[in-house]
């Protein structure tokens, strides 16, 4: 069995607008009310796609889930009485971010040799709460050859669990064991600590990982009060680097002893604060990016444009590619509507290392299917959605029609 590391990106949803549900999301928060711009978002995540291709990458997709959500609105009573923000609730199209939609363990480091999925249960936000069992039923497709795959139910909602966003790991090749590790924040902040401590180590038994090579590292509360709500917003991996910023844990040395002790090939890139603020870290997204290794064992970092407008972030970038360090390549992509939201390059999507035979192809991109998905967007997706017309009838039936033109497109109609 061939093993290799898959990007799956979330298609951005026909429903994507910008209602500012994100607590902590400083992004999400200063963008509540804009116009947002479904085509040109969803174009523009294709785009990326083709882009991690166009470098040799194996590249698939998962697919916006049904929106409104009938359920949400159901459950909660929504009626014109009821909060906006209940409303926008069931209108959310965050399940692009598909860095949340799961942890992933691949087979090198599970004790029966299976790449494990456990859904987020993202239960510290109404909007993406209801997201998982729709996301487990396209991963119980996607990866349904049990051969190969076990997929998880979500961890009981008393512990938050907010996936991939938090995860990271380590190997010496993505075929190779690894050594994971999972970041939680502690409670009691000014902005709510999304990852649970006992979530991951829930996920970290569900996988069956080896207790030796599974690390619990506490991010840093500053970090989390200045917006990174996630990990990945101030720190990723890929193979023997980390590249994180110099506040990204609260003992920023024992969170290196710790993971060196396990794995000890490690090779740390840290951006110091004096070089590149927190705060201009969290603006520019820096290291909400992929982290990838290309076909010719070089290494990249896709970053939003963003990054190239700010003059520290890429004064460091710069210095950082001339350096002769593992990251040889800074690579620029347009994910601004995304951005607007509070999603960088990373969010947009889940890393998997398996073998692509053993995984369903109609989840895996070819240059055929991505003109399939982008002649259904430029022809169905709305071009604007202004904050007035969420609950909008008419609106929603367009937004339903979409996401049904793509499942047929895509011969996915069972998800429908």
């Amino acid at each position: 069995m061939s093993l290799a590391e898959i990007n799956f990106d979330g298609i951005v949803g026909p429903s994507h607008n910008y209602a500012g549900l994100s607590l902590g999301n400083i992004a999400s928060a200063s963008h509540k009310g804009d116009p947002s711009y479904p085509r040109a978002a969803a174009l523009q995540g294709v785009a990326k796609m083709r882009g991690n291709m166009a470098h040799g990458l194996a590249q698939g997709y998962l697919l916006p889930l049904p929106r409104p959500k009938v359920e949400t609105l159901a459950r909660l009573a929504v009626d014109p009485s009821a909060d906006r923000a209940l409303r926008a609730a069931a209108w959310s199209a965050s399940s692009m971010w598909t860095a949340n939609a799961a942890t992933v363990s691949p087979a090198p480091d599970t004790a029966d040799g299976k790449c494990h999925f456990t859904p987020a249960n993202l239960v510290t936000m109404v909007h993406r709460a209801q997201e998982w069992r729709d996301t487990k039923a396209q991963l119980d497709i996607a990866f349904g050859d049990t051969a190969h795959f076990t997929v998880h139910h979500a961890v009981p909602p008393s512990f938050g669990d907010e996936g991939a966003a938090n995860h990271m790991r380590f190997c010496e090749g993505h075929d190779a064991p690894g050594v994971e590790v999972f970041v939680y924040g502690r409670p009691g902040g000014k902005f709510a600590a999304r990852q649970h401590e006992q979530a991951s180590r829930a996920v970290a038994r569900l996988h069956g990982l080896d207790p030796a090579r599974a690390l619990f590292i506490e991010q840093n509360p500053g970090a989390i009060e200045a917006g990174a709500f996630h990990n990945d917003v101030v720190a990723v991996a890929n193979e023997r680097v980390l590249f994180t910023h110099e506040e990204a844990f609260a003992d920023q040395k024992g969170a290196y002893d710790a993971i060196r002790a396990a794995f000890p090939a490690l090779e740390v890139v840290e951006v110091s604060s004096s070089a590149v603020s927190l705060a201009e870290a969290i603006k520019t997204y820096l290291f909400n990016g992929q982290l990838l290794t290309l076909p010719s064992g070089e290494m990249a970092l896709v970053v939003p444009e963003e990054c190239r407008e700010s003059a520290s972030v890429w004064a460091w970038a710069e210095t950082m590619m001339a350096s002769n360090g593992p990251i040889r390549r800074v690579i620029p992509v347009d994910v601004r509507q995304s951005m607007a939201n509070g999603g960088g390059p990373a969010c947009l999507r889940l890393r998997v290392v398996a073998d692509p035979a053993t995984v369903d192809p109609r989840f895996l991109l070819s240059e055929a299917r991505a003109d399939a998905i982008e002649q259904v967007i430029a022809a169905h997706w709305p071009e604007q959605i202004d904050p007035s017309d969420i609950g909008d009838e008419a609106l929603a039936n367009t937004v339903r029609t979409a996401r049904g033109k793509l499942l047929e497109a895509l011969d996915l109609m069972q998800l429908g």
